[in-house]
């Protein structure tokens, strides 16, 4: 009888073992599942940029921020890369939870995707080179010549209400515009103030912003259509950023050297989209 009885608590702590290492299994992969997709830019320093397996830029910090706001430490963020074309369709797609990639609300937009935020408002604006004297807005481009990303409507506006004589040249992107304005190819590199600030501060003193906006962009956060419960949320975070100060040190950590700040009339902005 002793023996039967040994064996059947033996049995039942082995059961009792399975079941807790069952538990503690279901544990971990309810804990590994606690996960947030965000898409940013990989190739826009000082906004979102990608470095081995570093993310940095203003994008990047608001994203952490929010991440933070809502419940996840940084291990549990998962950075996508999110082109321009491809955005739309990555929230559609529901590849991402949200995007901030210099992802300017519009209506059009709208029609597919919603948006939280505004968390900046950009201006576009001019990058030259830091000796340059004679251009300091876009009416002073007559004869000159400008660089812009292919598909950018930036230097269209120019050429149709500031210096109808522009030259206009296209890049693959933003890097190889300030790359022909090293090498003096282009006397102007045109897009949204805070990227060019990022190309500036990348240049060791090469490049400047020219510091005059002239239009508004509205970066929003990219989120899944008609989710007005996760827009309260993000704005709910953005606001509490600019409250806390860390939307301000978040500008300088990124544009520092640059003479870069965000048009006061516009900025800090209120973060009430989607809601």
């Amino acid at each position: 009888m002793k023996k039967i009885l040994t064996k059947l608590m033996a049995l039942a702590v082995v059961a009792v073992s399975v079941i807790t290492l069952g538990a503690c299994g279901a544990s971990q992969k309810s804990g590994s599942s606690h996960t947030i997709s965000i898409g940013i830019k990989y190739d826009q320093p000082g906004v979102g940029f990608k470095k081995g397996g570093t993310y940095t830029g203003f994008d990047v910090t608001v994203a952490r921020y929010i991440a933070h706001y809502l419940g996840y430490k940084d291990y549990e963020i998962i950075w996508k890369e999110a082109p321009s074309k491809q955005r739309e369709a990555m929230l559609q797609n529901r590849d991402v939870d949200m995007i901030l990639a210099s992802y300017s609300i519009t209506d059009d937009r709208k029609k597919t995707v919603s948006f939280a935020g505004p968390y900046l408002v950009a201006g576009q604006d001019l990058l030259v080179r830091s000796d340059n004297t004679t251009i300091k807005g876009p009416q002073d481009l007559n004869g000159k010549r400008l660089c812009s990303v292919t598909g950018s409507t930036s230097a269209t506006v120019i050429k149709e209400r500031y210096s109808n004589k522009v030259q206009l040249m296209e890049q693959p992107s933003y890097a190889e515009c300030a790359t022909a304005l090293f090498s003096g190819i282009v006397d102007a590199v045109t897009t949204d103030d805070i990227i060019l600030a990022g190309l500036a501060s990348n240049s060791r003193g090469r490049l400047k912003l020219v510091g005059r906006p002239f239009t508004q962009e509205y970066y929003g956060v990219g989120i899944h259509k008609g989710d007005k419960a996760l827009a309260k949320k993000i704005n709910a975070a953005i606001n509490d950023m600019i409250k806390t100060g860390a939307w301000n040190q978040a500008i300088k950590d990124n544009t520092s050297g640059t003479g870069f700040t965000p048009n006061t009339k516009y900025n800090p902005p209120t973060a009430k989209e989607g809601e």
